[in-house]
């Protein structure tokens, strides 16, 4: 028996390179988890690898109607990370063109939990547009964790190879899991 089934969204950013940290974590609490990947995530990720720890296919488009189907238990939680400067500025705004966001922006009207942590410089969150994006992510209920009281805040300009050293896995789960009220298994 599961405690849940954790729905991964993977942006093109340095960090993805260590989603399997986040399957791990989901794992050892006893989750499933699965992955959806952007277009621009793909070259970051070993997908051998991810299918392998997750049991299932990373998904980066439509299913077909006649040779997918769909056998992934219901999403109990979200998590978009790490979340690009685009992807956060177009969710926000409602924009779904591409399956990641749409999936996404589905997940979210259904109520379900979501935790996006954002992998930005700090001159693209000094942006407006970047800013009025977490506010209105925000007041839908979605925890972005982002600002000194999460411990985690955009890196300057040209470091964030050393900034991906310390993303936040490990919280963005318990962020996620505590968000669905459901009992985490020692």
């Amino acid at each position: 028996m599961t405690a849940g089934h954790l729905q991964i969204i993977v942006c093109g950013a340095g960090p993805a390179t260590n989603v399997h940290e986040l399957i791990a974590a989901a794992h050892t609490r006893s989750w499933t988890a699965a992955v959806t990947a952007t277009a621009s995530a793909l070259p970051f990720l070993d997908a051998p690898t991810i299918e392998g720890l997750t049991g299932d296919p990373v998904r980066t488009g439509y299913q077909t109607p006649v040779t997918d189907r769909r056998t992934l238990p219901p999403v109990n939680a979200l998590i978009i990370a790490p979340a690009t400067y685009n992807t956060i500025n177009k969710l926000a705004l409602g924009i779904a063109d591409t399956y990641p966001l749409t999936s996404a922006a589905e997940q979210i009207g259904r109520g379900i939990p979501t935790v996006i942590v954002p992998f930005v410089n700090a001159a693209l969150a000094a942006r407006a547009p970047f800013r009025r994006a977490l506010v209105d992510l925000r007041s839908e209920g979605i925890r972005v964790l982002s600002g000194p009281g999460d411990s985690w805040e955009p890196h300057p300009p040209g470091t964030g190879p050393d900034a991906q050293a310390s993303f936040p896995w490990q919280n963005a789960f318990l962020l996620a899991t505590q968000a669905t009220g459901r009992r985490m298994h020692p």
